[in-house]
Parts: C-alpha cells; structure tokens; sequence
C-alpha cells in the first residue's frame, strides 16, 4: 500500500450550520484502490460529511480533491449506495447496473462487458431479466451494489448499506463488496455504525469523535481475506475500534 499514488485528499473539511459546528478540521488521505471504512457514534455528523464528499453541499471551509483536483461530479464518478435499495423500479437487474454506463455514453462492447463481469460476480445470471418488484430487498441491494461498482468510479462511496439485512445476509453481502473491489480495483468509503461489520471489512478504519466531528484515530486492519470474526487478532481489532467509541 505504501508506494500507491494518493486518490481522495480531504483537507482541513470544515461544516458549520448557522451556529452549529458539525465537522471541525477533518483531514485524511485515501488511496487508489483502498477499501476504508468510518465509524463514530450516533449523530456526529457522518451524513453531512457524506454529502459534502458528494458535493450535494459545499463546506465552510477546507477542501476535497479527487487526483489532485478539486472534487467536481461533472469531472469525477462519484456513484454511491444508501441504506434503502434504490434501483429503478422500470428496469430489470441488467438494465439496472447497464444504466450508468449508459449515461457515461461507454460503447456497447464495454457496456456488454462490464455488466457481464459485474453480473457473474454477483451471481444474478438467473435473474438478469427480473424486475426490482420480482426481488427480495437482499436482491435488490445487490444490484444497487453493482451498478455502483460497473462505473469504475473514482470514489465509491456507502452509507450503511446493510443496515436492514439480517446478520447472516451481511455477511453474505460484504463478501460479494470484497470480491467486487477486489476485481474492479475501486476505491471505497464505507459509512457504518457496525463495528464487526467494518473490521471484517476495511483495510483502514476511520473513528469520527462526538460533535463537532474530528478524526479522533486512525487504524490499520491488516488481516488476510477472508476474515473470521473468531480470529483472536480479528477480535482483539474490534475491541480496540469499540473503546474509543464513546456511545454518549
């Protein structure tokens, strides 16, 4: 990881409503192809933070820059997974991760291409042709994941994606998030209140402190894939993530 080039450079990212300190001096590097993930308690502001990555508001102050430049939707493919699964409901699971391709204007070879990668990754070949209502909401999220990751994008970026699923199927789905990062290379921001979910995740986790949010530490999870939550060095993480966070 040492020697890769810089992706994302968040820079002193300041967010004030009115009177209201919500982010105060955040700054954090993340590299080409790194899977991070950030954690914090319950309303320190990582919504907010989110949707200044996704430039739907401007900081107060700092910056974030994409390459070097500063972080611009019309420039840069920022595509990004919410917690409600949000495929269209008029186009099948192919059409559905086909879809930003299209808007991308990408050739009908790479389109061809990608969303076959993509659908033999995530298994759907028996259910290319299925419409959203035709899906259980599992289903349906995989498909949001997919076409999330057929663009490629710059910045990848998940706000608790599996926050309705029960336990058993996050597990199945955050091993189809790493195989798909593992095969298209892309870059991720994870946003998750789950600290198992994170470390058995993220090559780097992110702890955001109570409000106004700074980054209160920076911890490396260097584990071999797959993970096992029983691996002593994998709980003795997870303990060390869970101390710092303060519920309160």
């Amino acid at each position: 990881m040492e020697n890769q080039e810089i992706k994302v450079q968040v820079n002193h990212l300041t967010k004030r409503f009115g009177d209201l300190l919500v982010l105060n001096d955040i700054s954090f590097n993340i590299k080409k192809g790194e899977f991070v993930c950030i954690v914090g308690p319950t309303g320190c502001g990582k919504t907010t933070f989110l949707n200044l990555l996704t430039r739907l508001i401007d900081p107060t102050e700092g910056e974030i820059l994409i390459d070097g430049e500063p972080a611009d939707p019309k420039k840069h493919s920022i595509s990004f997974v919410f917690q409600e699964p949000s495929a269209f409901p008029w186009l099948t699971a192919q059409q559905n991760i086909e879809y930003g391709l299209r808007i991308k204007k990408k050739s009908s070879e790479e389109i061809a291409a990608q969303s076959e990668k993509i659908i033999g990754l995530l298994g759907l070949e028996k259910y290319r042709n299925a419409y959203p209502h035709e899906m259980s909401v599992s289903m349906e999220q995989r498909v949001v994941i997919g076409r999330a990751f057929a663009l490629n994008p710059d910045l990848l970026l998940m706000d608790e994606p599996y926050g309705q699923m029960d336990i058993k199927m996050r597990y199945y789905l955050e091993d189809e998030v790493i195989r798909l990062w593992q095969a298209t290379g892309s870059t991720v921001l994870f946003i998750t209140h789950n600290l198992e979910e994170a470390t058995y995740l993220a090559e780097r986790v992110l702890i955001l402190s109570n409000k106004p949010a700074n980054i209160k530490a920076n911890i490396n999870v260097d584990l071999p894939r797959p993970r096992k939550v029983s691996d002593p060095e994998f709980i003795k993480i997870r303990k060390e993530i869970t101390d710092m966070i303060k519920w309160w």
